[in-house]
């Protein structure tokens, strides 16, 4: 068997372990957790409950003091079962799927969570469990803000990926007006510019000259519309989102500074990358592109 298969499935702890950066962080686990609930898409699973089972890794940052024997710095095991039982308790859920995430958001809310492995299994539905399992990372945790009402709530933006032809188009204010009419932050990525690229004989050389290609197109479409604000960093993204700024992504920080980064240039699936990143409601597209299989958001074209 081999190491993929065996990883696929062992407990997340290895999963963890497996993946982990140069850098490895500490980690706390919760392990075999038990609770029945009423949750399924089947009519046979509606009006009974049933026992799922989690199994959750975190990967924690460590504090900044020294700990002290102190409960209160660190991320309590309390706060696992919190997370799972303000989840259950919520709403009544189709998919383990849809619960794996809310529980994963929930606990990367933390300060000191990093990244979350979750696995849920049903243990009535057959002679076997039945499971999914998800890995988050605090990268991809959706940004929070504050409401009218004083609540918060979840920032999922809407990233747009424009081709040349949309640059350009007389109408593109239009066109920007109608996606900000959506009520969600706007997040603009483009593609290489119409203009010749220079060419390296080096692979990463070529990355770089592609991604600062890319960032002038973006600079080419902020000059078009002064609505658009082109940012590079992840805190300038959040901040333009939480104050409702069109955003224009330079992508080049964001790349090459990510530990688990794209592994192209491809501008669409930078785009992608960034919707995943950003946890976004989707990604609309603009353009005879082709789109990488596979998408955590869903994915729509845009009318030409």
């Amino acid at each position: 068997m081999s190491t993929d298969i065996r990883l696929a499935f062992a407990h997340p702890e290895e999963r963890a372990e497996a993946t982990a950066s140069s850098d490895p962080r500490d980690r706390i686990s919760l392990r075999d957790h038990v609770a029945e609930v009423e949750i399924g898409a089947f009519q046979a699973e509606r009006g009974h409950t049933q026992r799922i089972r989690f199994n959750v890794v975190v990967e924690v940052r460590p504090h900044p003091a020294p700990i002290e024997d102190d409960v209160d710095r660190i991320l309590s095991y309390d706060r696992l079962t919190e997370a799972i039982a303000a989840e259950l308790a919520a709403e009544r859920l189709n998919l383990l799927e849809t619960l794996a995430a809310r529980v994963a958001e929930r606990i990367l809310a933390e300060p000191q969570a990093m990244r979350v492995f979750v696995r849920i299994e049903k243990l009535d539905r057959g002679p076997g469990a039945l499971g999914v399992e998800i890995v988050r990372s605090r990268a991809e945790a959706p940004l929070r803000a504050v409401q009218s009402d004083g609540t918060e709530a979840a920032l999922h933006p809407l990233v747009v990926y424009l081709d040349n032809a949309a640059i350009v188009a007389p109408d593109l204010p239009d066109r920007l007006t109608a996606l900000e009419a959506h009520g969600l932050p706007l997040i603009l990525t483009v593609g290489l510019p119409a203009a010749p690229v220079p060419r390296s004989a080096a692979r990463g050389a070529q990355r770089r000259i592609d991604l600062l290609a890319i960032e002038q197109n973006a600079w080419v479409l902020a000059g078009r519309d002064r609505r658009c604000v082109v940012v590079s960093s992840r805190t300038e993204i959040d901040w333009a989102m939480k104050n409702r700024q069109t955003v224009v992504w330079a992508p080049s920080k964001l790349v090459l500074d990510a530990v688990d980064g794209p592994g192209t240039h491809d501008p669409v699936a930078l785009a992608l990358w960034l919707a995943e990143t950003m946890a976004a409601a989707r990604l609309a597209v603009h353009g005879d592109v082709s789109v990488p299989a596979g998408s955590r958001v869903p994915v729509e074209r845009l009318a030409p």
